[in-house]
């Protein structure tokens, strides 16, 4: 029998992913910034001191590609590169005071794109839906291989060890020092922003 797509789980978490990201982008067309760039300023917010290679794992993207959007950004003021200073070799992450304030739009953005997306469900409905994709999540995550390919990007996994292994000496020892300073609760930038979970599609933006 063929496959009903409209009834494949599998269909339906892509497809909503995609089509949020695309209204996500309608939405957030007076931010001046493509989808990609947003979902780098979440994770760099959410990361602030981790490297490129590190940063280039969590995003899923190969490293030569995120270099380039990094210059890009670095040229714009959106972020800056500063010496590590464990190893010389090496360049970390930082927001520019430029870009703290357009954290709050790009969630903005998110929140309004999120309400349209959840208009038909009740409040009840929603925090259903959350809760059940929020187990849905703790169940892959206990199932997926810390070095599984991603989909549609097989090149990132098989190339990026050394990127694994940065994102995780980056990440851990700055996110536990940093959150009580910051005075938000763990993990609240990205579950503020939702779009910048979505799978990037059309080129990347």
């Amino acid at each position: 029998m063929p496959l009903d797509l409209d009834r494949s789980f599998g269909f339906l978490v892509n497809d909503v992913a995609r089509l949020f990201g695309r209204r996500f982008l309608h939405n957030g067309r007076r931010l001046g910034l493509t989808r990609a760039q947003c979902r780098t300023l979440a994770r760099i917010a959410r990361h602030e001191g981790i490297n490129q290679a590190g940063l280039a794992d969590l995003l899923e993207v190969r490293p030569m590609t995120l270099v380039r959007q990094i210059d890009r950004m670095e040229q714009a003021g959106w972020i800056e590169r500063r010496p590590d200073p464990a190893d010389r070799r090496a360049r970390l992450l930082f927001l520019t005071d430029k870009a703290r304030p357009i954290l709050g739009r790009i969630r903005a953005v998110a929140n309004e794109t999120r309400d349209e997306a959840l208009a038909l469900l009740s409040p009840a409905e929603r925090a259903q839906l959350t809760a059940l994709l929020t187990r849905v999540h703790a169940t892959l995550s206990e199932r997926v291989p810390a070095d599984a390919p991603s989909a549609g990007n097989g090149s990132v996994a098989a190339s990026s060890r050394d990127a694994r292994d940065g994102a995780a000496a980056a990440i851990a020892p700055r996110r536990a020092a940093r959150r009580p300073a910051m005075g938000r609760p763990p993990g609240r930038a990205e579950a503020a922003l939702p779009v910048m979970e979505a799978p990037v599609a059309e080129g990347g933006r």
